[in-house]
Formats: C-alpha cells, structure tokens, sequence
C-alpha cells in the first residue's frame, strides 16, 4: 500500500464535475500531525506536467488551484474545490516551500459519478464440483480478499449456490453472494456460466451426462432427480420443464440449420454452436448474465476451435466475455486480452468481466486471486449488477503478479487505476475483517450482530469516499 495511506486519509475520493465539494486531509498518527499553515497545490492529471528546471520541480505557472489552510480543531486540513473536468488530481502539500507528501481523488463525468465501483467474482467453484471448500467457506475467504460480490458456479450444479445464499440468510452481510452454475450440457464440451441466473440450465436436464461427481452427490442429488427445490432460486420463480431428449435436439436442429444458412462455417462445430446459443438464451430467460468464457484455456489439453471462438464474438449471442480467467500462463489470459482488442478495433465491443475460476479459496492456491472484475453499478444488488456488465461498465482485472493490469475502455481503465491505487487497499482492509467474521459466524463462533456491525462499517466507508 502507498505510503501517504497510512500516514493521511482523503475524503471523499470521488467525487461529480462541477460540484462544489469539501475535503479533508486526515492525519493518521502523531508521525504525520499538521501544525502551522500549508500550501496546497491540486493539479488536474489529464494536462500533464510542464517541463521545469526548478530544483523544486513543479513550476510556478503550472496549471493548479492553490490553496492556504491550516488545521482544524481536529487536527484536520479542509478546502473546498469543484472540478472543472474528468480525471484524477493530484493534491500537493508544502509547508514552508518544501513539498511533505501527495494524495489524490477522482472527478467523475455525470453517468460514472453515480455509481460505485464494486470488485468480484462471477466464476468459483466449491467442494461441490472439483473445488476444495464448502459454498459459505469459499464466500467468507473471498469477502476477506475484498470481493463485494461472488457468484457460486459449480461445475453442472446450481445448489450450492443456493446454500451460499441460505447459509447466511436472514444476516446482513457485505458480500452479496449470487445464484450461479458453470453449465454443461448434452451436445457439447463447451463451458458455459450462468452468473445470477433465478434457475438452473443444468437442471433442464434429467440425468444430465455431463453432472460431476462428488463426496457429497448423496445428500444434495436435487439436479439429477429433476427436484424443483435444487433448480430454482425459490418458490417465486417458474422454472421450465426438464427437458425430453425429442424437444431438446428439434430445437437444436433448427438453431444449427438457420446458422448454416447464415453462413456459419461448417467445420467449426455448428452444433456445439447451436447449443451455446439455446443455453444462453436460457441463461437470459432465468435472468442470468450468459458468460463465454476461457476459450484459450489448453491446461489438460483444452482449447475452443479457433474459428468456433472467431465466430462466438464476431455473432455475440452471449452477454459478457470472460477475457481474464484462472489461469497464470500468457497463452490465457494474454491471447484472451488481444482478441479482445482485436474485436474492439474492428467494431465489436463486448461486455467482460474477470474471474479467478478459482477450485480452493485460500493462499496456498496459486491462482486463488488471480483475476476479477471490476463493476461499476447503481447498488451492489444482482440485477444491477449484471445490468451494469452488459451496458458495459465493466473493467477485468488481473492480478497475476504484484504489479496488476487491467482490461477494459480507455476511460474505465483510468479511473479503476485510481481505485486499485488508492481505494481498494483501504477497502480491502475492511473487507478482512469482514470475511474473518463471516467465517467464524458460519462455524458458530460470532454473532449476527457482530457480522451486522461490519456490514454496517462497510457501508460507511463508501459514504464516505464517495459522493452520487
């Protein structure tokens, strides 16, 4: 973490063009008390930095608002400012002509200034499928990596999404925790995620082939026996009817045939296609976010037909692109990310997210946090979210290594550089204590009240650094 965040706060960090907003400058600890009277330069980042031969190296006629403050009765130093234009500042304080230190906030153009950024992940897996922690624990260890959102999609299974969701049911928790599955369906080997879907594609199907098998298939078969109660969010939701095999391959035989005719290449597994397409629509009809994911994922020798995967974004019947995944070797994420790009220069800008397609939440687990996404949203509430993913305000992040990157617009890319530089690891620090308590309260060591309490702190913090 930067240096100056243990020393200062700065709040809020974000905040509308063209609204007067007042700041403060927190010192935190005697080490970094202000006394006296300080000089304060803001700077706008997007005009750049004017060549200077001053020792001092700003220059006098820099493009800054300039400001003369001196402590308040709390220890704190105020100015009020309005930003004229989007982009990160920077605040400079001298004392005596001498510069101590830099913070910085975010100006925020209209539509972006009325959402608040929330990091997490649409692709994990539980001890359910061929994961190694159970739903509640993998959601308690994701909440302490700083996710504010998660979204349970075990292979073939939507259950334990559901008991993610009961576990902490009836407790205000921080993370908001989705229904989900990774979708596998007869016809295909293609993976397919249903990110907060109100009912199970996998379980439109009886026996479902592609159904893996676990320690715990005795207890919770509720799929494979076509059971209501394992298919649907809740009583609320009409699920379809299970699939026969008659209706399912006559509707995929129309599917394939109409792409024929539009000309799909018919070396490219036009029938895998026509599945993928039936499954989105049916991720989309529950509700859900279709995700195409990890077409470049070749660990146990796996890769999508190339032409298949040119035609899955140059036709783009899903909602969002997993162009970041779980994987640490560049062939991933790396050839994910250009294709990515490629399609941005021709024309085509799809939605994406990141996602660590974790299988074990903890740090021993080499890729346990190695991608995830970034949403910029009205609430931290799923038909918001995933709303907000497919009108595109959406960055992918990738954590792979200490110095992270991050894929997306120009304008979001900027912006989320800011957060992962001086919000996130404040946030983070929160999210710990939350994810700890979370954990504990799932094993019957601490109270609601207890998880409540933080809740209450995290919602409190984005009060805080953020105005709407």
């Amino acid at each position: 973490m930067n240096i100056e965040l243990h020393d200062y706060d700065l709040y809020p960090k974000v905040f509308p063009v063209g609204r007067e907003v007042e700041l403060t400058l927190k010192p935190l600890g005697r080490q970094s008390a202000f006394s006296g009277s300080y000089h304060l330069k803001v700077h706008r980042m997007n005009h750049g930095t004017p060549w200077s031969e001053e020792k001092n190296w700003v220059p006098k006629n820099w493009n800054t608002t300039e400001f003369e403050v001196e402590p308040c009765e709390d220890g704190c130093l105020r100015f009020s400012y309005t930003a004229e234009e989007e982009s990160e500042h920077y605040v400079y304080v001298y004392k005596e002509g001498k510069k101590l230190f830099r913070m910085s906030f975010y100006a925020l153009g209209a539509d972006l200034a009325e959402r608040i950024p929330y990091r997490g992940d649409l692709h994990v897996h539980t001890c359910y499928s061929d994961g190694h922690a159970d739903p509640a624990t993998t959601c308690a260890y994701y909440r302490k990596l700083g996710y504010d959102f998660i979204v349970i999609t075990d292979h073939g299974r939507y259950y334990p999404s559901l008991e993610a969701i009961k576990t902490y049911e009836g407790v205000r928790i921080a993370l908001n925790i989705l229904p989900g599955e990774e979708v596998h369906i007869p016809q295909t080997m293609l993976h397919i995620v249903n990110a907060g879907g109100l009912f199970s594609v996998n379980g439109l199907f009886t026996p479902n082939t592609y159904y893996y098998e676990c320690a715990f298939d005795g207890a919770n078969q509720l799929e494979t026996k076509g059971s209501l109660e394992g298919r649907r969010f809740d009583e609320t939701v009409n699920a379809p009817e299970v699939e026969t095999p008659e209706s399912y391959n006559a509707t995929l035989d129309v599917i394939e045939q109409q792409l024929l005719a539009d000309g799909y290449p018919a070396d490219a597994e036009p029938r895998s296609f026509a599945v993928a397409m039936w499954a989105f629509d049916k991720i989309r009809e529950a509700g859900g976010l279709a995700i195409f994911p990890h077409p470049c994922w070749i660990t146990s020798v796996w890769h999508e037909n190339e032409t298949f995967t040119l035609e899955m974004l140059k036709r783009h019947p899903f909602d969002a692109f997993e162009v970041l995944g779980g994987e640490n070797y560049y062939q991933h994420n790396g050839i994910q990310t250009s294709l990515y790009y490629e399609e941005y220069r021709n024309g085509r800008v799809h939605p994406i997210v990141g996602s660590t397609d974790s299988h074990c939440p903890y740090d021993n687990n080499r890729n346990y946090d190695i991608c995830s996404t970034i949403v910029f949203a009205h609430e931290n509430e799923r038909g918001e979210l995933l709303t907000s993913i497919k009108d595109g305000y959406s960055v992918a992040v990738d954590s792979i290594s200490k110095e992270y990157r991050l894929v997306g617009p120009y304008r979001l890319q900027k912006y989320a550089a800011f957060l992962m530089e001086y919000f996130y690891p404040l946030h983070d620090r929160q999210a710990q204590l939350d994810g700890e308590i979370m954990r504990r309260y799932y094993l019957g060591e601490a109270t609601a009240e207890e998880v409540e309490m933080l809740a209450k702190k995290n919602e409190e913090m984005f009060g805080k650094y953020f105005v709407r």
